[in-house]
């Protein structure tokens, strides 16, 4: 036999070492950047990054405000703020979340916001309110609506639209 003969089976056996290497590297890669980012929710002292951000979108119809929990920790509703502004202008009556009925707003909002959920606002969960003829600002077509949420007073999410 030659020595040409043994080559490539040495190539063969470097380039397996190799991958299998810079496989391993990237597995742990990965696993070290999923355990610094694992949040499992945001307020009331749980095991959280608390400036963790949360994906959020927003529907408007008529004068319901709808947002959804797109992605990021769950929240922990005692310790959620929403600020509302319609044209850049602070509603005069925020939405109390977790609530029932309250000043400026219209019956009960649902899911999350309201105080019969359990409390906790995760990823894919829709909650919405109504705003009420006698909050100021109120919605118009065309304006402009704005939502912060805060948890534990830090905001971890924001998000914009346009009524129809």
């Amino acid at each position: 036999m030659t020595a040409r003969a043994a080559a490539p089976v040495i190539g063969v056996v470097v380039l397996l070492l190799v991958g299998v290497t810079l496989g391993s590297a990237v597995a742990a890669g990965a696993e070290a950047v999923a355990e610094a980012t694992e949040t499992d929710q945001i307020g009331g002292g749980g095991p959280a990054d608390p400036g963790g951000m949360v994906a959020l979108s927003l529907r408007l119809d008529g004068d319901e405000v709808a947002l959804t929990h797109e992605a990021g920790p769950t929240l922990r509703m005692d310790d959620v703020r929403l600020v509302v502004k319609i044209n850049g202008e602070r509603l005069d009556h925020q939405p109390p979340v977790p609530f029932f009925a309250a000043e400026g707003f219209r019956g009960g909002p649902t899911g999350p916001f309201n105080v019969a959920s359990d409390g906790r606002w995760s990823a894919g969960e829709s909650g919405a309110f109504r705003i009420a003829a006698t909050n100021d600002p109120t919605l118009t077509p065309g304006a402009v609506v704005s939502v912060s949420v805060s948890a534990d007073g830090r905001r971890v999410g924001q998000v914009r639209g346009i009524v129809g």
